[in-house]
């Protein structure tokens, strides 16, 4: 079940229709959770998250202004009772971060801040589950992307044993949580990789807005909420019952030849207004997409168009909770530097090979985004349920 503390406008986010060219979802999930009071309730920012509860923190709750994936391989020498060390080490860390409170041995405590927004959302990659004695504890529908049509994968942006996502309002809260993790992880796991990204989840007087992607585009309006939020999203089987299973996805976008284009051209490959996020079909960004439109026999949202593509009624109903973070990336190749940029798509489904996939091969198939979109990277992982003060994560996995 959600988190009780919900507030009582429950849980309301901001998300594409569901894919960004070669993800099945453009992201920016948004969440309400912790207070009671109404004006805590709606505050994006200076949140302070509890460490325990039925889920991990980072899934629910609002997406602040920066955050950072750091993927792992675990070492040679790591078994499950090793991997169950590690777990109790960052248990205790996501629970002193979370506090504001400097973790053991933190060698810069002052940077350690309550109130900044900051979650840390661990993650199991597949690997940990062809360890001896868990492969019976797979869980059902996890399993890794196949190939696309469209992908073009690096194997730095790709895989990984294990995740530490880490969120918060600023940079140097994010950066101080990383390498605490880091350094305590590296007696059982090395860094395989890091993604950075940000997100504008407030106007100028602060109030929540829907972000925008690099695009330009309001990214999104219809994450499920409620019970369909939960249905989508969470296990009830097992040890990762209240867990839920991950696609990280780096999704590259050609924003020269974007630029290019008209913007009634933008508008109608998308299928949304791009002041506003309206479908072409309504007025507001929150209104429903009427796919049976039409002017003189045309339909208005065109049959490539990525509202219609990536709309549930296109998939069997199919849903997900979708977040992302827009990133820049430079770097000196041959001598000179080179430039990308993106969105860090994530989505969070109870069944990988029920939800993500299918929803995806229909976007590689016929998504006329594809022309200025390209996953570079992807990753899956499952994220065990919350723990309890006096236990830790994955420990009805891990745990004797």
């Amino acid at each position: 079940m959600p988190d009780p503390r919900l507030s009582r406008r429950h849980v309301f986010g901001y998300a594409g229709a569901a894919g960004l060219g070669g993800a099945a979802g453009v992201v920016a999930g948004r969440a309400t959770a912790g207070s009671d009071d109404d004006d805590a309730a709606e505050r994006v920012g200076g949140r302070t998250y509890p460490a325990h509860g039925d889920h991990q923190s980072g899934i629910l709750t609002p997406t602040p202004a920066v955050g950072e994936l750091v993927a792992f391989d675990l070492l040679p020498s790591v078994d499950r009772t090793a991997l169950g060390r590690l777990m109790r080490v960052w248990s205790g860390d996501v629970a002193a971060l979370a506090a504001g409170r400097p973790v053991p041995g933190d060698a810069a405590p002052d940077l350690a801040q309550a109130g900044v927004s900051l979650s840390v959302l661990i993650g199991l990659g597949p690997r940990v589950f062809d360890l001896p004695g868990l492969a019976a504890a797979r869980p059902t529908g996890f399993q890794e992307i196949p190939p696309m049509a469209h992908d073009r994968l690096e194997d730095r942006w790709s895989g990984g044993d294990l995740l530490a996502w880490v969120s918060a309002d600023d940079a140097t809260s994010v950066a101080h949580a990383v390498r605490r993790l880091t350094t305590d992880a590296a007696p059982f796991a090395r860094p395989r990789w890091t993604q950075r990204g940000s997100w504008r989840p407030v106007d100028a007087d602060g109030n929540p807005v829907t972000g925008r992607n690099l695009f330009g585009q309001l990214d999104g309006s219809a994450n499920p909420s409620g019970e369909t939020l939960t249905a989508t999203v969470f296990s009830t089987d097992g040890w990762l019952a209240g867990g839920t299973q991950l696609v990280v996805r780096r999704i590259e976008m050609n924003l020269a030849t974007w630029d290019e284009l008209t913007r009634d051209r933008q508008e109608r490959v998308i299928g949304r207004a791009l002041d506003t996020g309206a479908p072409l079909t309504g007025t507001a960004e929150h209104d429903d997409v009427d796919l049976t439109a039409a002017v003189d026999g045309v339909p208005v949202i065109a049959a490539d168009a990525h509202a219609r593509v990536a709309h549930p009624s296109h998939n069997s109903g199919r849903r997900m909770l979708r977040r992302g973070l827009n990133y820049t990336h430079e770097e000196w190749i041959d001598g000179s530097w080179t430039s990308s940029a993106g969105l860090i798509f994530t989505a969070f489904q109870a069944s990988i090979a029920d939800q993500f996939i299918p929803v995806q091969r229909m976007l590689d198939q016929g998504d006329a985004l594809n022309e200025w979109t390209t996953a570079i990277g992807s990753a899956v992982f499952v994220i065990p349920p919350g723990f309890a003060e006096g236990a830790w994560l994955a420990q009805g996995l891990l745990g004797d």
